[in-house]
């Protein structure tokens, strides 16, 4: 379809002069990414899944408290991988859910929201302070981005010149 679709899809090229490793070294090099230091898990994919390997982030934003109710936003990120070694390329499925609890206890959900396709996503969350010299500041309590899970990924696979491709419908 074209570069402008490559665009929308995130589908990104090695660099020229890489050669490409087994799809055996790239598997091998995008589990080892897991780690104590990293908040997300990248495993082996369940039949179920369709894919060759799953990056998960389950991420539980702080409650906030209103007037009328306390509440919760959980999100899950998922990058679903398939790795076509013919096409030296990884096509990658990013899905997203989204829940929105309220209540002290999480029993009501008022929201949930589910996305599939590429997307970056920011959440931050701010509170104001007194600071050291007695003046009012911001201060970041929460902070995520979807670009500190997919980044790693994406490089490992540029750098094992095998091509990141971006699908939006089914691997």
């Amino acid at each position: 379809m074209g570069r402008r679709w490559d665009t929308y899809t995130g589908t990104q090229y090695p660099d020229r002069g890489v050669t490409p490793q087994p799809a055996t070294h790239l598997r091998a090099a995008l589990l080892a990414l897991n780690g104590t230091e990293v908040p997300f898990v990248v495993r082996a994919a369940r039949p179920e899944e369709k894919a060759d390997l799953v990056a998960e982030w389950r991420i539980q934003e702080p409650a906030w408290q209103s007037l009328f109710a306390r509440s919760r936003l959980n999100r899950q990120l998922r990058i679903r991988m398939r790795l076509i070694p013919e096409k030296c390329e990884v096509r990658t499925l990013d899905e997203q859910w989204e829940v929105t609890w309220v209540g002290t206890t999480p029993t009501f959900a008022t929201s949930r929201q589910y996305s599939r396709g590429p997307a970056t996503t920011v959440s931050q969350r701010w509170t104001y302070e007194q600071g050291p010299d007695g003046r009012r500041r911001r201060v970041e309590t929460f902070s995520f981005d979807s670009r500190e899970l997919k980044d790693p990924l994406r490089t490992t696979v540029l750098g094992a010149g095998w091509t990141w491709r971006g699908v939006v419908f089914k691997l």
